[in-house]
């Protein structure tokens, strides 16, 4: 083979190396903005629906698309492209208002109108109390080795949708709140674990603009021991939760 012959083959050897690679990133590209797009869960807010070391995937077609839902918001959509709202007890994703970059993910409680309000640790939705019933303790050891242990409730809100929330003290700072009247356009959310979630209840969160949601969290693909680097393999025979993989939210 001549020199030329073999420069020729090489160059086209490298060639198709690109095109694969570029071929691979734009597929992946095309499923994390349109389709599906990994999170991992890095505080305690949604404990026991959401445990820290929790993988997950959010659909990113269930609520249409915002400028919020591309990589740094570099397609400037006005309002959502393909709308369809969140539905209340819908576990989401979304930017959050006061800086429009950070990733939280809570659960739809108030949708437009509602009239949103805490009292004695009760949910209330539009002057209802929302139907709740204690089951037995979420019991946790933590990474120092203590025992957490928080009351544990099973909420149904109005439309059917069942979930667990924890109550880990008595007369917490949200547990009573005045009324929060939804504005339009815009959602309430609330983490599962009351009194450890930073959420609309808080001025630094506050009401969600339907804009800001990325998508609905919809299964989780992996889960590991708070505190393992996913990275240690040889820790995972002990320390991956292999009974919440696949898990359906």
């Amino acid at each position: 083979m001549s020199v030329a012959n073999k420069k020729a083959e090489r160059e086209g050897g490298l060639y198709e190396t690109v095109k694969v690679i570029f071929q691979a990133l734009l597929i992946a590209f095309v499923i994390r903005t349109f389709l599906f797009q990994p999170f991992n869960i890095p505080s305690a807010s949604m404990v026991d629906t959401l445990l820290v070391g929790d993988y997950l995937f959010v659909s990113k077609y269930s609520y249409g698309y915002s400028r919020y839902s591309f990589p740094f918001g570099i397609v400037p959509l006005p309002g959502r492209v393909l709308a369809s709202e969140p539905k209340r007890g819908d576990v989401a994703v979304f930017k959050l208002p006061s800086d429009n970059s950070t990733d939280y993910i809570k659960r739809v409680i108030g949708l437009p109108g509602d009239r949103i309000q805490m009292i004695d640790g009760v949910l209330q939705i539009n002057g209802e109390a929302v139907k709740r019933e204690q089951i037995s303790d979420y019991v946790d050891i933590g990474g120092n080795g203590r025992e957490f242990r928080a009351r544990r409730f099973r909420e149904t809100l109005p439309n059917g949708v069942s979930y667990e929330t924890l109550d880990s003290q008595d007369n917490g700072m949200y547990d009573n709140t005045g009324v929060y009247t939804v504005p339009e356009n815009h959602f309430f959310m609330m983490g599962d674990n009351r009194d450890n979630s930073t959420d609309s209840r808080s001025q630094f969160v506050g009401y969600v603009p339907f804009d800001n949601f990325v998508g609905r969290a919809e299964v989780l693909f992996f889960s590991i021991r708070e505190g393992t680097p996913v990275w240690q393999i040889w820790k995972w025979p002990s320390a991956v939760r292999w009974n919440r993989i696949f898990d359906v939210l």
